[in-house]
C-alpha cells in the first residue's frame, strides 16, 4: 500500500462504538480547552481505525461516527460562520501526494499550474472579524458551522493588530499558538499560580484563548493563512479576494499588518508542479526542528482561484487542498521511572523511564530531565501520563504532566539524599545538582575520557590501567599523566619495559594537542568537541581564555548568558589542573589562529566573516557523511569536524536549511538525500581536500 499511514486496528462491532465514544470525547476536550485523553498522532490513528472499520461494515456505521465531520464532531460555540471553517483531508507521502494531485487535476479537467506550499501549524483555527479596519470580534472553527466567541482575548495575541492599514471590513482565517518563549512563559505563570504547567503548547494556546477569568494572561501568536470578504460585499476589493491567487491574498494579508508566515524560515511558496511541491514540503520538514513553533504537516493548495472553484468541497474540506502529515515529534506516555547517574563531572542528573512509545521515527524509551529544580517546576509525579518532544537529532525531552489524566496513583518522585555513584554528600547550591566531590566521584570516568581520541588521544590508557594509578597514589587527574616516571610505571602489576616507553611516548604525544583538545580534556561543563573548538578558535591560548570574563565567554557562538557564567566559574575550579597542565609543558595554543585568537583579530579590523583571514569556508556550516576516501580516509569524524572549524567553518551532525556544505563519502545514505531536497551544496571527499587545501 502506498505510504500507508498507522491506524488502530478495530476487532469487533463493540471495539467499534468504544472508538468513535473515544474519538468524540477525545475531540470534544480538544476543542474545547485543548485536553484530551490523546495526543495528536494516538487521534488521528483511532479516527483513520474507524473509518477502515466502515468501509469494511457500512451497515454497522454510527450517525455520530466522527467521519467525514469537521473537528471530529465537536460542537463548541454558537457563532455562525460567515462561510465554513472546513478540515483538510491527509496525504502521508510522496506517493500519496502525487496521486492526490493527480485527482485534482481530473475533478479540474485541466493541468494546475501553480500550486502553493506553506506549513500546517499546530494551533487553533480562529476568524478574526474587522469592521472598517478594526478588529471586533474572534471565533473559534468549533464544528466548522459555528465556533465560540473568544473576543476577550483581543489584546494578548501577537500578529493580530487592533487595527488593518487599511479601512476595511473583512475576515482573517488562521491559527492562533504559542512559540516556545511564550509556552515557556506560560508554564511559569501556571506555576507560579496553582503549581501545575500546561502539557504542550497547543493545550496551553487553546485553554489560554478561552479562558475569561484567569489572574494571569499568556501571551500568544497568530499566523493568518487567508482572506475572505463578506457574502454581500461587492466591493472592487472583495472582488479582488475572491478571484486573486491564494499567494497575492497572502501578500496583501501582510500588508495590512497581520503576520503571515513570510516572516519565517519556512514562509508559502509557489512552485508550478507537484514535483516542486515535494522538494518544498521535504524542506519545510527538514526545518521543522529549528522552528520556534509548532507545525505537524504541510498544506498543498491550489493558487489560482479558479483551479479552486473548478475542484470544489466535500462535506469536510476542501477538494483542492491537502495536509501533508509529518511523523510525531510530541506523544504521551507514562512515566514509569527516574534514574539518576552522576556524570564524570560530578553533576547528578535525573533521566526519565517511560514506557515504550514512538517518535519521530524511533521507540523512545528514555528521556532527559534536566535537574531536581526542573522536575519541581513541572509538577512531575511517577505514573504520570507526560507529553514527551523529540524533533530531528534531539535528545527527548519530558515536557510536562498531563494533569488532567491524573488517577490518583501517582506518586512523589524519589529525589537522592547523597550522590548515587559514591555515597557522598550533594552539594544543592545550584540548580544542577552536583557530588560534593566533583571529577573525583567519578575519576576514571574523567580521566579516561581527557585521554580519549577525540580529546588528547593517548594510546594505550586503559580504565583498568588508570584505577591502578589511581589506587596506588600515582595519579589523582589526568594532569599527573605527565609527571609519572619510567621507574614508577615499571613499579605497576603486569607494567613492561615495552608497555612503559609505548606510554611514555604517548604522553609526549599528548602533550603537542592542539589547544581546542586540551579545552575538551578538560570536561567545561556546557562544552564538548565542538564547543571547545570554538572557544579555542575565538581566543587562541589558554591564557586569553582564563584571563575572560562571562561577557567575554558570551561572544564565543553558541554560549549564552546562561552557560557563559558556568564556563568561567567551571575554569576556576579547575585553575589547579590547568596549572600543573602548563608546568608539564602541555601545548596551551590553537595552531593556525592568529595571535590573540580571532576575537583579537576581529577587534584589530579583520573582516573575519568575509574570510579576510584567508579562511576558506568562513562562515559556512558543514555537515560530513558516509566513509571518507583519498587524502581523508585516516581521518575520524571528529577530525574532519576539526579540520572543518580550523578551516573556519562551523561543524554540524545533522542537514537543515541552515546547513552550507555537505560533504559526501560513500554510502552518504538519508543525508546525502535530505541535502539534494534542501538544495544544499553537495562535494566529494576529494573535492572538499582541495577546497581546505591551505589548512590540510
Amino acid at each position: 500500500m502506498k505510504d500507508a499511514p498507522p491506524i488502530t486496528v478495530i476487532a469487533d462491532e463493540t471495539a467499534y462504538a468504544e472508538a468513535v465514544q473515544l474519538a468524540l470525547d477525545s475531540s470534544a476536550a480538544y476543542y474545547a480547552d485543548g485536553t484530551s485523553t490523546l495526543d495528536d498522532d494516538s487521534y488521528d490513528r483511532l479516527v483513520r481505525g474507524i473509518e477502515a472499520y466502515e468501509r469494511d461494515h457500512p451497515e454497522q456505521v454510527l450517525p455520530q461516527s466522527p467521519t467525514g465531520k469537521v473537528a471530529g464532531g465537536a460542537v463548541v460555540g454558537d457563532v455562525p460562520h460567515l462561510t465554513p471553517m472546513l478540515s483538510l483531508d491527509n496525504v502521508f507521502g510522496a506517493e500519496q501526494l502525487a496521486d492526490w494531485a493527480a485527482s485534482v487535476e481530473r475533478r479540474i479537467g485541466r493541468p494546475v499550474t501553480a500550486w502553493a506550499v506553506e506549513p500546517k501549524l499546530d494551533g487553533l483555527a480562529i476568524s478574526a472579524r474587522y469592521r472598517r479596519g478594526r478588529l471586533v470580534q474572534l471565533v473559534t472553527r468549533g464544528d466548522g458551522v459555528a465556533g465560540e466567541d473568544v473576543s476577550h482575548a483581543i489584546g494578548t495575541i501577537l500578529g493580530l493588530p487592533g487595527r488593518l492599514t487599511d479601512p476595511v471590513t473583512i475576515e482573517l482565517r488562521g491559527e492562533v499558538m504559542m512559540t516556545t518563549a511564550q509556552f515557556e512563559e506560560a508554564c511559569a505563570k501556571r506555576q507560579a499560580h496553582d503549581g501545575t504547567t500546561f502539557a504542550n503548547p497547543r493545550s496551553a494556546a487553546a485553554g489560554s484563548l478561552r479562558t475569561r477569568e484567569r489572574p494571569y494572561v499568556c501571551e500568544q501568536t497568530f499566523f493568518g493563512y487567508g482572506a475572505l470578504p463578506y457574502p454581500d460585499d461587492t466591493s472592487e476589493l472583495a472582488a479582488g479576494l475572491r478571484e486573486w491567487p491564494h499567494s497575492e491574498v497572502m501578500a496583501w494579508v501582510a500588508g495590512q499588518g497581520v503576520q503571515t508566515t513570510a516572516v519565517t524560515p519556512v514562509a508559502g511558496t509557489v512552485v508550478a508542479t507537484i514535483a516542486e511541491a515535494q522538494v518544498r514540503v521535504e524542506q519545510i520538514a527538514a526545518a521543522r526542528p529549528d522552528l520556534e513553533f509548532g507545525i505537524d504537516g504541510i498544506v498543498v493548495k491550489c493558487d489560482l482561484a479558479a483551479d479552486q472553484a473548478a475542484a470544489g468541497f466535500s462535506s469536510r474540506a476542501p477538494r483542492w487542498a491537502v495536509a501533508y502529515k509529518l511523523p510525531a515529534t510530541e506523544k504521551i506516555t507514562k512515566l514509569v521511572g527516574v534514574e539518576w547517574n552522576t556524570g564524570r563531572t560530578g553533576v547528578i542528573a535525573p533521566r526519565a523511564v517511560l514506557e515504550p512509545v514512538e517518535l519521530d521515527g524511533s521507540i523512545v524509551t528514555y528521556a532527559t530531565l534536566h535537574n531536581v529544580a526542573d522536575i519541581g517546576r513541572r509538577g512531575l509525579m511517577l505514573g504520570d501520563s507526560v507529553t514527551v518532544y523529540k524533533a530531528g537529532d534531539v535528545i527527548p525531552r519530558v515536557e510536562a504532566p498531563v494533569v488532567h489524566l491524573r488517577t490518583g496513583d501517582e506518586r512523589p518522585i524519589p529525589i537522592p539524599e547523597v550522590c548515587p555513584s559514591c555515597g557522598d554528600a550533594i552539594d544543592t547550591s545550584q540548580e544542577r545538582w552536583r557530588c560534593v566531590r566533583g571529577r573525583g566521584c567519578r575519576a576514571i570516568a574523567s580521566i579516561s575520557y581527557a585521554a580519549g581520541r577525540d580529546q588528547l588521544d593517548i594510546e594505550g590508557l586503559a580504565d583498568n590501567r588508570i584505577k591502578q594509578m589511581l589506587d596506588t597514589g600515582l595519579i589523582a587527574d589526568f594532569a599527573d599523566l605527565f609527571y609519572l616516571t619510567r621507574e614508577q610505571l615499571l613499579g605497576l602489576e603486569r607494567m613492561g619495559a615495552v608497555s612503559t616507553d609505548n606510554l611514555l611516548a604517548a604522553f609526549e604525544r599528548a602533550k603537542a594537542q592542539p589547544l581546542s583538545r586540551v579545552f575538551c580534556a578538560l570536561g567545561v561543563r556546557g562544552t564538548g568537541r565542538s564547543m571547545s573548538r570554538r572557544i579555542a578558535r575565538h581566543f587562541g591560548t589558554m591564557a586569553a581564555i582564563r584571563a575572560a570574563d562571562a561577557a567575554a565567554i558570551q561572544e564565543v557562538e553558541g554560549i549564552g548568558p546562561e552557560k557563559a557564567p558556568v564556563v568561567v566559574a567551571e575554569l576556576a575550579e579547575l585553575a589547579p589542573l590547568i596549572d600543573k597542565l602548563v608546568a608539564a609543558g602541555v601545548n596551551m595554543t590553537e595552531p593556525g589562529v592568529p595571535e590573540g585568537g580571532l576575537a583579537v583579530a576581529a577587534a584589530a579590523g579583520a573582516d573575519v566573516e568575509a574570510g579576510e583571514l584567508e579562511l576558506p569556508l568562513a562562515g559556512m556550516s558543514v555537515v560530513v557523511t558516509g566513509a571518507m576516501s583519498g587524502e581523508l580516509e585516516a581521518l575520524s569524524r571528529n577530525e574532519m569536524n576539526e579540520l572543518i572549524e580550523r578551516a573556519g567553518g562551523k561543524a554540524s551532525s545533522g542537514v537543515s536549511a541552515k546547513t552550507s556544505l555537505l560533504v559526501a563519502g560513500e554510502k552518504a545514505g538519508s543525508k546525502r538525500a535530505k541535502a539534494e531536497s534542501l538544495g544544499v551544496r553537495i562535494v566529494s571527499p576529494e573535492e572538499f581536500a582541495d577546497l581546505v587545501r591551505p589548512v590540510l
